[in-house]
């Protein structure tokens, strides 16, 4: 008896193995990788990266292996780029080889590779060139994007107001104001503050990017093969992008009802127009997937990382008082206390400009960038990367590498003047990542940026709570993406 039992375990023991020997051998796709650290079957790099600081553990891998390595998330092989040049050589020297859309499992199973966000290949072209047609006709039509940005600020300076100089959180004022601006793009109206369902889908996109952010998530990146069976947290994620793209379809059955394809009000209706003319070719890509994922990307993407952005400039500014005295003496000699910031009036407030792009390196919202997969057989670096091979571009590592940034880990807004205190562009500023991938809204995130930044200094004077000693601006979440911590500041109206 004791016998069997034994034979049983070697059995089982001997049949696990198989397995993930089967399962490593399917991983290695064959070509010469770039080194890294040894991995372990099944566990991959598990025990150098851990799951939660997986950032921070690959700079530490960055310093050992130089700016381009391999490490295996579990069983998958992943290709790590850090700095700069390993960057522009691959995203923009190379980027037709490298502009395919990575796995992403933690939210793969939502989209499905539809929309222009997570798609790859021809989809991917189609998509991203009518949505990059559709935002440069709002911006010139009757009333431009801009005019929505500054009807948008001049809300939130009315509700900040209303706090009489009362210490608030900012996440939800701000998540409603910039939400707004793309939501009157995409929808073609805004909403209400106080609209109970606006603020229930404010709550769930920001939940949604801390979820993906958190340790979990990370560790499903690497076990989503056998994770996606069991119960746990991962749900949680799944089911919170799927009310949010709930939500996109009800507003599309809206634009449906009221939908004049003479007269098109926003992106939804413009899209429409494309599947009406298309509707007879049976490989098009304007279809309602599409449609939803879309607008969901752009509805997400639109509203989180400039609200984030914003929510850690002015706790940054907070810490800063004299940083934000700078800023309000150029806001006064160059806009005046009354007038609306315009995008006219950032070439002549280089200190501002500058104080904006380093609340942005600081923020360093995406740190590992959105990953890539290289499209075809290529060669890198006298490397050979296999079709399919994962890649991650860590932009974080190029907004904090001390060739470019004197002080990396400093708030230091000189890093974007020069020595006559004019505005200095860094070629290795790439927040919104680099080369053909680059975040389609960066021009409306820059625009909301400014105006939004501006505004606020121009018509308050920021207040902490706390000393300003204990005010930390450590990101509360370091994942995916950076959470800024909570704070409460006041709004002291000038």
């Amino acid at each position: 008896m004791e016998l069997g039992g034994a034979f049983t375990i070697f059995l089982t023991l001997c049949l696990t193995c198989l397995i993930l020997l089967i399962a490593w051998k399917r991983a290695d796709k064959g070509g010469k990788l770039p080194p890294g650290p040894t991995p372990l079957p099944f566990l991959g790099n598990m025990l150098q990266i851990g799951y939660n600081k997986t950032y921070e553990s690959l700079l530490k891998l960055h310093k050992k292996y130089g700016p381009v390595f391999t490490v295996y998330m579990g069983p998958r092989p992943v290709v790590v780029l850090c700095g700069y040049d390993a960057l522009k050589e691959a995203l923009a020297d190379q980027g037709d080889y490298f502009n395919g859309r990575g796995e992403m499992p933690s939210v793969d199973r939502n989209f499905q590779s539809y929309g222009v966000a997570m798609a790859s290949g021809e989809r991917w072209k189609i998509l991203r060139r009518f949505s990059l047609s559709i935002l440069r006709d709002f911006g010139m039509g009757k009333r431009s994007i801009e005019e929505r940005i500054q009807e948008e600020a001049g809300f939130l300076l009315e509700e900040l107001r209303k706090t009489k100089g009362a210490p608030i959180d900012t996440t939800l004022y701000l998540s409603r104001t910039v939400s707004n601006v793309i939501s009157s793009i995409v929808f073609g109206s805004r909403f209400d503050y106080e609209d109970k369902q606006f603020q229930t889908l404010l709550a769930k996109i920001n939940e949604s990017f801390t979820e993906m952010s958190r340790p979990w998530a990370q560790l499903y990146e690497m076990y989503s093969g056998i994770m996606k069976y069991l119960p746990g947290r991962h749900k949680y994620l799944y089911n919170l992008i799927e009310e949010i793209k709930e939500f996109a379809v009800q507003r599309i059955k809206i634009s449906e009802a009221s939908f004049n394809p003479q007269n098109p009000q926003n992106f939804i209706d413009h899209f429409l127009i494309k599947m009406h003319q298309e509707k007879n070719n049976p490989d098009t890509e304007f279809n309602t997937q599409n449609l939803i994922t879309t607008t969901v990307n752009l509805f997400f993407a639109g509203t989180e990382t400039v609200s984030s952005t914003l929510r850690y400039g002015i706790l940054l500014l907070m810490k800063h008082p004299d940083v934000e005295a700078k800023v309000y003496e150029e806001i006064r000699q160059v806009i005046g206390p009354h007038k609306i910031p315009s995008v006219n009036d950032r070439p002549k407030m280089p200190y501002t400009n500058a104080v904006i792009h380093e609340i942005q390196r600081m923020t360093n919202i995406v740190p590992m960038g959105v990953p890539h997969v290289v499209t075809q057989h290529t060669h890198f670096r006298g490397y050979f990367l296999p079709k399919g091979t994962d890649v991650y571009p860590l932009i974080g590592s190029v907004l904090q590498e001390p060739k470019n940034f004197r002080y990396p880990n400093v708030f230091y807004p000189q890093h974007f003047l020069d020595e006559q205190g004019c505005f200095k562009k860094n070629e290795a500023f790439i927040p919104f990542s680099h080369g053909k991938r680059n975040c389609l809204g960066e021009s409306l995130a820059r625009m909301e940026l400014f105006i939004y930044f501006t505004a606020i200094i121009q018509n308050f004077s920021l207040r902490s709570v706390v000393p300003l000693a204990e005010v930390d601006i450590t990101h509360q979440i370091s994942g995916f993406g950076n959470i800024p911590p909570p704070y409460q500041v006041c709004f002291i109206a000038r």
